[in-house]
């Protein structure tokens, strides 16, 4: 270099001359550590990249999508192949790291391609030296062109984890940890193998389930009880109780289904599933006529219709029967009266709401 030059760049070490220009062993394995993170890749295939392709219509100013290709020979023979679309639409899309690693390997793919023309690789570093071929590099190719190496080798990444202050390689826990705590999602795996092998052996991600299982258990709890028998049992009629199509109402200025101006708002059907009524053997026959009912609906109208409409109805009588007894409900069918069947054509009708 001549001196002049020498001069305005601050000196002729390789810190001050072409590793301006281009990545060391070191940082290339930092940008490596930033692919998995980012997307989850495991080593093997950020080492085997291609240079990924922007659309052809991507401009300038406007959002750039990137066709990369992801090689990974641990599938089999005819499966090696996946390519994701990436775009780059702003600082947090998962696009950015790619045209960032483009602008950062740009020059050293220039120079290999004038080296070898059609080299596509796109983790490529400079060395003061044509670098040394690894037996333990991983990337199943060419490991460099003159003072250019490719991709990431094994030893390279222990070492880099080593001035780190890391005690292995981050690549493969740290593709775990990406997949299954942070992105939540396969990174190059079915959605079935990131469950059983990622995600099920993982004791954080078993430790953070605890409480969304709990919480989901809580729920279900909650659900079931809204939906099954909440109504009391009772041998006889109390004179206080207020009639109703399905029962006898205990409490209705109390209800838990309150209406705006006062009373209670529900359907006759809800009243089942209300701790204010009161069920005794006057309704036996109606509510097993009810149950009958609309276990023929079911035949008749839609699943969909029916199961929003009439299934939680039918799951609370399903309870009832169940506490009442095969035979208690067997004779209640067989006392049904020309009244239970009006009033029930009433409800399911909709002629009893209010």
């Amino acid at each position: 270099m001549l001196a002049r030059y020498a001069r305005v760049v601050g000196g002729e070490r390789p810190e001050h001359t072409w590793q301006r220009l281009f990545l060391s062993r070191m940082e290339t394995v930092a940008l490596g550590v930033l692919l998995m993170a980012e997307h989850g890749w495991n080593l093997s295939v950020i080492n085997r990249l291609k240079v990924p392709q922007a659309a052809p219509d991507a401009s300038s100013d406007g959002p750039r999508i990137y066709r990369v290709e992801l090689e990974k020979h641990k599938r089999g023979a005819g499966r090696y192949f996946e390519t994701r679309n990436l775009t780059d639409d702003g600082a947090t899309s998962p696009g950015r790291l790619i045209t960032k690693a483009l602008e950062a390997t740009v020059f050293a793919r220039a120079a290999v391609h004038t080296l070898s023309p059609g080299t596509d690789r796109f983790l490529i570093w400079r060395s003061a030296r044509a670098p040394l071929e690894d037996p333990h590099d991983e990337s199943g190719k060419n490991p460099g062109i003159g003072v250019f190496g490719f991709g990431i080798s094994g030893s390279t990444a222990k070492e880099w984890a080593t001035q780190q202050g890391f005690s292995s390689s981050p690549f493969r826990r740290g593709r775990r940890t990406v997949n299954t705590l942070h992105r939540r999602a396969p990174g190059q795996n079915s959605q079935a193998t990131h469950d059983r092998v990622y995600a099920l052996t993982d004791p954080q991600v078993r430790q953070r389930a605890v409480p969304v299982i709990a919480e989901a258990a809580e729920a279900v709890v909650t659900q079931a009880h809204a939906t099954v028998l909440a109504a009391e049992l009772r041998e006889g009629a109390d004179p206080g109780d207020q009639p109703t199509a399905t029962a006898d109402c205990h409490d209705y200025d109390n209800s838990p289904y309150p209406r705006p101006g006062g009373g209670c708002g529900a359907s006759f059907l809800m009243c089942l599933a209300c701790p204010n009524a009161r069920i005794h053997p006057a309704h036996h026959s109606r509510l097993a006529y009810l149950h009958h009912a609309l276990g023929n609906l079911r035949t008749a109208l839609d699943p969909g219709q029916w199961h929003r409409q009439w299934e939680d109805g039918h799951a609370r009588l399903e309870h009832l029967k169940g506490q009442l007894g095969t035979a208690v409900w067997t004779r209640a069918l067989a006392d049904v009266t020309d009244t239970d069947r009006a009033l029930i054509a009433l409800l399911l009708n909709g002629d009893l709401d209010l």
